[in-house]
């Protein structure tokens, strides 16, 4: 869950990314924001997720407008969107973002985030190699669970 300072920064640059798209200020569309800030930090959701999580705490809202309330946290800089393997799209609070990698199991689907010091040693090297200032980089790691309790484990 961010701080209440996070969300109200989050708030003010969504505000002013709808002032500047023209684009209304609607009641729904801080509500979105707000749940996907009230989530844990290293949560992903998706919109069926998020859909019934609203739904489940009274708000009346659809799929539309979270799909496109969702492109718009997107498209300013406040959500993260992801797309792993055979998932649907994926989100994540982008505001204290810090950049990370992921591991997603073929058992489970559950999704792991970790930073390795490593790969910007890579990533420097293949921008030496390529002459390229690399500026980002995606890696997500798929791996089977040797998690006990993993929920779909099959041996």
């Amino acid at each position: 869950m961010a701080e209440k300072t996070v969300v109200e920064k989050a708030k003010k640059i969504f505000e002013n990314f709808l002032l500047r798209q023209g684009s209304r200020k609607t009641p729904e569309r801080y509500s979105v924001m707000d749940e996907l800030y009230a989530l844990p930090q290293d949560e992903h959701i998706d919109v069926e997720g998020l859909f019934l999580l609203m739904r489940n705490k009274g708000y009346t809202i659809s799929r539309a407008t979270i799909y496109n309330t969702l492109d718009l946290l997107v498209e300013c800089g406040l959500a993260v969107k992801h797309q792993f393997k055979d998932k649907v799209a994926l989100y994540e609070q982008a505001l204290t973002y810090k950049h990370h990698d992921h591991h997603v199991c073929n058992q489970c689907r559950k999704i792991r985030e970790f930073s390795d010091e490593r790969l910007n040693l890579i990533k420097e090297a293949m921008g030496r190699e390529f002459e390229s200032a690399i500026s980002s980089h995606s890696l997500v790691l798929y791996g089977d669970c040797q998690i006990q309790d993993c929920d779909n484990l099959q041996f």
